[in-house]
């Protein structure tokens, strides 16, 4: 089943608990301008039920999400500067929404996230990983400059001792790491996920919404915006060179 013939972002909402599914799991659920587009408005579509009180974001298949689709860049060479400020701009907007949504927002992790897809989980509320997750970046290794968060944000979360290490070096993050740098706030084993998000939507529900929504709205960023532009514009400058050109075709085994 290709793109077109399929929702890439599913929606489900079970009483009081609404969960958005990223559903491209034949690509690893990598980023591209449609799914991104549904993702914003999956999320607009439960922010509108006055009954949902809790927000689950996951995915789909063994990967939550490689961030951006190579093939996507490499199909448009001949307007990517375009093609990247759209892509990086739909994420930006989704790290935007999901630090905006008037829903506390669970986010589950059981696979590998790379790229710009860490945006996700760097504006998530609560983020629960198992076992399987993972977090590498990347950049240094395809050419690009970060996005998703991974320099506006994920400093003020790990340290920017750590963030630069792991950039520089292309580390990967664990699940262990990931919970005791802050990253991740719950861990649950891939077979007790589900009981544990179960916990985890039944503690935010019994809180009261006008003082979480306060909480919420005081710990966000108050330069979100221009940090990620500012992601969003060095990677545009970055994608066209041919560094970042060559990076693609190798890594697609096109070099």
């Amino acid at each position: 089943m290709t793109d077109g013939e399929r929702q890439l972002v599913l929606t489900q909402i079970d009483g009081p608990v609404a969960t958005v599914t990223l559903n491209r799991p034949d690509r690893h659920n990598s980023l591209v301008p449609a799914l991104l587009r549904e993702f914003g408005d999956a999320l607009a579509s439960c922010e509108s039920q006055s009954d949902v009180g809790v927000l689950i974001v996951r995915a789909a298949g063994r990967s939550f999400s490689t961030g951006g689709d190579l093939r996507g860049f490499r199909d448009h060479e001949a307007q990517i500067a375009q093609y990247a400020h759209e892509v990086v701009g739909l994420l930006n907007d989704a790290i935007i929404r999901l630090y905006d949504c008037r829903l506390p927002v669970i986010t589950v992790v059981n696979g590998q996230v790379t790229g710009g897809a860490i945006g996700f989980v760097l504006a998530s509320d609560i983020v629960l990983v198992t076992e399987r997750a993972s977090f590498t970046p990347y950049y240094v290794e395809a050419g690009f400059s970060p996005d998703g968060g991974w320099a506006a944000l994920l400093p003020d979360i790990v340290g920017p001792t750590r963030a630069r290490t792991v950039q520089l070096l292309n580390q990967t993050i664990t699940a262990e790491q990931a919970l005791d740098w802050g990253l991740a706030t719950a861990y649950a084993d891939s077979s007790g996920q589900e009981q544990a998000v179960a916990e985890l939507c039944e503690q935010i529900l019994g809180k009261k919404t006008g003082s979480m929504v306060c909480t919420r709205e005081l710990l966000r960023p108050s330069d979100l915006e221009s940090r990620l532009d500012q992601e969003r514009k060095r990677f545009v400058e970055q994608i066209v060179t041919e560094e970042a050109k060559a990076g693609i075709r190798s890594w697609l085994g096109d070099a």
